[in-house]
């Protein structure tokens, strides 16, 4: 079957199968994608555009201990430069959320054993007291995984005392590649088998949460590895329906072990529009501009995303390996229309919430991602005192009631 052919079946709707996705791979050895496979798959993809969307979001993340190689972010038990942000501090962070046009704060942090679940449930029932129709997208299917070991409890159940306390939806983090023999090699199957991952968000689908999907490419795996990923996705997006959109992003080398190099541009490109393709069955895909920065992401546009992400307040992850693209409304909307497109905010179900606010009042300028803390504060939130600790580092800092 010739690509050519693959691409008239693609325009007729019909579903690809793995050989048949490959074909629109270009050979590793190849300095660049093939003509042909690289303008079908742009073709293909931009064929399937929707409404272009952003939405502001506040992305906070909390040093952890699963030592992933390829993370540049985690810190072992015990470091310094570890941290455990308080209620408090978190909710001078959505104030300033708030303040901007934002709806939601995408929390995420390490697999820190001094956290128990009840942490977690007093944390959101604090932000929803505080900010009732303030949506939180929180903790990825290893956290869930990480609080159902230390919690000995169910993921189900889990995920059920977590909504209870206030959880709205679930990041598609941690996902990488959802392929066992890539996780060992980076280090990550501990924290999540592939179909450990694909369980978290099932049980999140069946508990009627919506989720996300993700897939960091560009460290170990094969061509046929992401295919098998993609795959994945589709398979459990046909049993659910849960997923409201997926995000792919290349591996950050910079101060990692694993080291490396990057993934080019061209690569992210053409593994955007072959994902637009294989997953037929998810109604979004974001841009990555957050590692490609806002050039790229702009071209993504035409390459199967409809959606520009986040207007990003802050970021530490990504920062931490070397990536530090910071774009605020003004000029993700620049970058939309001046591609052609409508921008219109949205929620994370992809409800049309109006049109940019920057164009309804006055909003300050952000020409810089914010920071999870300053630099060399090294405080412990007083109301962390409370909970047990389980490392010995945690229990030198905890005072436990009798």
């Amino acid at each position: 079957m010739t690509i050519y052919s693959i691409a008239d079946k693609v325009r007729t709707g019909a579903r690809i199968d793995a050989g048949e996705a490959l074909s629109f791979v270009p050979r590793r050895s190849d300095h660049a994608p093939r003509p042909a496979g690289r303008s079908r798959a742009r073709t293909e993809a931009s064929r399937t555009h929707r409404q272009l969307h952003h939405r502001p979001q506040r992305q906070l993340h909390e040093r952890g201990v699963a030592k992933c190689n390829f993370c540049a972010f985690y810190r072992p038990v015990g470091s310094a430069e570890g941290y455990v942000l308080g209620f408090d501090e978190l909710f001078r962070k959505i104030d300033e959320t708030i303040a901007v046009g934002g709806v939601q704060l995408l929390l995420q942090g390490g697999h820190n054993p001094d956290l128990p679940l009840s942490w977690y449930e007093d944390l959101f029932r604090a932000i929803k007291d505080r900010y009732p129709s303030f949506k939180l997208h929180a903790l990825s299917p290893p956290e869930v995984i990480h609080v159902s070991r230390l919690s000995q409890l169910p993921v189900p159940q889990v995920l059920e005392r977590l909504i209870a306390a206030g959880l709205d939806s679930v990041p598609g983090g941690g996902a990488e590649i959802l392929v066992d023999r890539v996780r060992t090699l980076l280090h990550c199957v501990g924290k999540a088998t592939a179909d450990e991952w694909i369980d978290v968000m099932r049980n999140a689908h069946r508990a009627g949460l919506r989720t996300t999907a993700t897939m960091m490419y560009g460290t170990v795996e094969t061509d046929e590895e992401r295919i098998e990923h993609l795959l994945r996705l589709r398979a459990l997006q046909d049993e659910t329906g849960g997923f409201t959109a997926f995000i792919t992003w290349s591996y950050q080398p910079d101060h990692t072990e694993l080291a490396g190099t990057e993934a080019t541009g061209v690569d992210y490109l053409r593994t955007l529009a072959l994902s637009r393709i294989v997953l037929d069955n998810f109604d979004n895909l974001q841009a990555s501009w957050v590692t490609q920065g806002g050039k790229v992401g702009q071209l993504s546009l035409a390459y199967g995303a409809n959606d520009m992400g986040s207007v990003m307040i802050e970021e530490n992850v990504v920062r931490a390996a070397g990536a530090s693209y910071c774009m605020d409304e003004v000029e993700i909307v620049r970058n939309i229309e001046d591609a052609g497109f409508v921008a219109k905010r949205r929620n994370m179900h992809y409800e049309l919430l109006g049109d940019p606010i920057f164009r309804e009042r006055e909003v300050p300028r952000m020409l810089e991602l914010a920071t999870a803390r300053e630099e060399g504060d090294v405080s412990v939130p007083e109301e962390l005192l409370k909970y047990p600790a389980r490392s010995r580092a945690g229990k030198q800092l905890r005072i436990i009631p009798n």
